[in-house]
């Protein structure tokens, strides 16, 4: 195989992934708001899937080693998935799919920034300036503004959703065998959310298309997603990786117009051009 037909196979599974991330925001909005299943039980579905999937791919003695000996980490590694879950799930009762998208990348970047900040990492220009560009996109997104303004409490879930899973990701940098702590962390997490399903007191409806959605977001855009980001990302620069993720929220919107029918707005095309735009300057040397 030639370098430029390697190059363009990485191409299209990294396009391939991107488009798996930003169909989870379509599908969890689609079942939720759409068929009526209640978040939690979406939320439920999902990690079961995603860990049947992960613990098929990397084995259960893999998984059990993941967590021999590191049982405080893939406790915290639950902990902060569960919380992503949960508020991600939760919030697509009212958020679009991109508009959730969109709040939750955010936050994950501003909160990524805020550890390294508290760490102590050198901050360079381009990197405050960025930072400071999107948070301002994210605060004209979410203030209110006439009759058009974002719901608080579901705005407020996605913002810990995205807290969450800039946790996870930190948790998981330092990670041996990612494939199988991912497995490890989803299998913890799922008492935890299956708990929290049981506190609800609800499941909401369990029609076929909603049950369907909800496993093909676990099973396949989240366990088999992953798994293909952890294959893919020895193989890209950090920057490269990250450059691809902004793709996600815009992916998300466009798949919400098409597929669910969700307006395009002035105020939501501007904020995500300053909040990706922000995070693309971020990543400027």
């Amino acid at each position: 195989m030639t370098r430029h037909a390697r190059n363009l196979r990485l191409g299209l599974l990294v396009a391939f992934t991107m488009i798996a991330f930003a169909a989870n925001s379509v599908l969890n909005r689609y079942a939720v708001a759409g068929q009526g299943m209640a978040p939690l039980t979406f939320a439920t579905l999902r990690v079961a899937a995603g860990a049947a999937v992960l613990l098929a791919l990397s084995g259960p003695r893999r998984c059990f080693a993941a967590t021999g000996g590191r049982l405080r980490a893939r406790l915290a590694g639950a902990a902060t998935l569960a919380t992503y879950m949960i508020g991600f799930s939760w919030a697509y009762l009212a958020l679009d799919a991109g508009l959730g998208a969109l709040i939750l990348f955010g936050c994950v970047q501003l909160g990524m920034f805020g550890w390294a900040l508290w760490r102590g990492a050198r901050i360079g220009p381009a990197r405050w300036a960025g930072s400071a560009v999107a948070l301002a996109g994210l605060v004209l997104l979410l203030w209110p503004s006439g009759a058009v303004t974002v719901p608080l409490l579901p705005a407020l879930a996605m913002i810990a959703a995205g807290l969450g899973w800039a946790g996870y990701t930190l948790l998981g940098q330092g990670a041996r065998d990612p494939r199988a702590t991912s497995a490890a962390n989803f299998t913890l997490c799922l008492p935890v959310v299956a708990a929290a399903l049981w506190a609800s007191g609800g499941i909401g409806a369990l029609g076929t298309p909603a049950v369907a959605a909800a496993l093909v977001s676990g099973g396949l855009t989240s366990g088999l997603g992953y798994a293909l980001w952890y294959r893919l990302l020895p193989r890209l620069a950090t920057t490269t990786a990250a450059t691809a993720q902004l793709s996600v929220p815009l992916i998300a919107v466009a798949g919400g117009a098409v597929l669910l029918s969700e307006p395009l707005t002035l105020r939501l095309g501007v904020s995500a051009v300053l909040v990706l735009g922000g995070i693309a300057l971020s990543f400027r040397r």
